[in-house]
């Protein structure tokens, strides 16, 4: 159970925060590794007066949390079963990334973000495959291999195409042939036509090559837009109630559930968030992990792991607790800045990890 106070306090916290236009819409949940706690909808799906109020099966764009939930459990998969290695040098996979930093570079060093590359790529996306391929195997490196880790779109649009390649199917059909979606529920690329009208609309930025345009269903993200709304970095969407299912599942495989198998047996989700040896870093194999200053506040356990989308979304998993924690927003419809829903997630977790 959740103390009503606690509770009392996150609903303020995020009634607040739709009154400020933090957002317009939000949904949350909290659970621990049997069900959901307590799960609520907030706002409308824009500013506008006459929007739809949110559900709890609101469709949200869940951005960067593809990077963990997606392509961190695929590649753990393909390398549970043999058909890539973690330490495999990515010069094996693309013959255009060449260099003598980069030729130590390996699986394992681009989902701990401690490959070198940039965040993103100067001006505008390639349009193609074939050029996101040649300008991230040709950008210049940042830093030196592993030597310190600095958050990049770039590596997981790279490992996403290897998964792609070994798996001779693309990544949207390569998670469903992991995650079994139950009646209902949508955690996916695709967002049917019959299901946009309960999807949370983004805005593009200022200098996307889509702007002034609404997107209801398609990827805010333009580099995963431009390679068809499927990418290792971004392109997932969910509704709360999916996401949990999802969260209780890494939840009870962190917690040693031997009933569990494939990427979420307890001994590889136990790899996927061991803490990364890389100097200063906070990162685990795609998720971050605990500090005092992370999205997740102050007072989750230290063995507690998560992830952060750029649209407003948020899950944290604590398995000393028996907790997970989902916010998921569309801040990036006419909503506030990152300083705001950095401070609201905070507040939130905070709020809900004391209960």
């Amino acid at each position: 159970m959740i103390d009503r106070a606690r509770i009392a306090s996150a609903e303020a916290l995020l009634n607040g925060a739709v009154h400020e236009k933090v957002f317009p819409a939000a949904a949350a949940e909290v659970g621990d590794s049997r069900a959901a706690l307590w799960r609520r909808a907030f706002g409308t799906l824009t500013f506008d007066p006459d929007s739809p109020a949110t559900r709890d099966d609101t469709i949200f764009d869940l951005a960067s949390l593809t990077k963990p939930v997606v392509t961190t459990t695929l590649a753990l998969e393909h390398a549970r079963r043999g058909t890539l290695a973690l330490e495999e040098p990515l010069s094996d996979a693309f013959d255009e990334w060449r260099g003598p930093a980069r030729e130590t570079v390996t699986i394992r060093d681009v989902l701990e973000h401690a490959s070198g590359l940039p965040a993103r790529l100067a001006g505008h996306p390639p349009r193609t495959r074939r050029e996101f391929v040649h300008e991230i195997c040709r950008v210049e490196l940042e830093y030196e291999p592993r030597l310190r880790s600095v958050y990049s779109d770039l590596g997981f649009i790279l490992l996403g195409l290897l998964i792609e390649d070994r798996a001779n199917v693309p990544l949207s059909a390569g998670f469903r042939g992991v995650w079994q979606a139950e009646p209902g529920e949508v955690l996916d690329f695709d967002v049917l036509l019959d299901a946009r009208g309960r999807t949370a609309p983004t805005l593009p930025l200022s200098d996307d090559w889509r702007k002034g345009r609404t997107l209801v269903g398609e990827v805010h993200d333009d580099y995963a837009a431009a390679l068809g709304g499927v990418a290792g970095h971004s392109g997932l969407f969910g509704t709360a109630p999916a996401l949990g299912r999802f969260a209780r599942t890494m939840l009870r495989g962190a917690r040693g559930d031997q009933s569990l198998t494939g990427p979420f047996a307890p001994a590889v989700v136990a790899q996927a968030i061991s803490k990364s040896k890389v100097p200063g870093s906070s990162r685990a194999l795609g998720w971050d992990t605990m500090l005092p200053t992370s999205s997740c506040g102050t007072l989750l356990s230290p063995a507690a792991f998560g992830h952060v989308g750029f649209t407003g979304t948020s899950l944290w998993i604590d398995p000393e607790r028996d907790r997970y924690f989902i916010l998921l927003t569309n801040r990036v419809c006419k909503g506030g800045t990152l300083e705001q829903i950095r401070a609201i997630r905070r507040a939130f977790h905070d709020a809900l990890a004391a209960a």
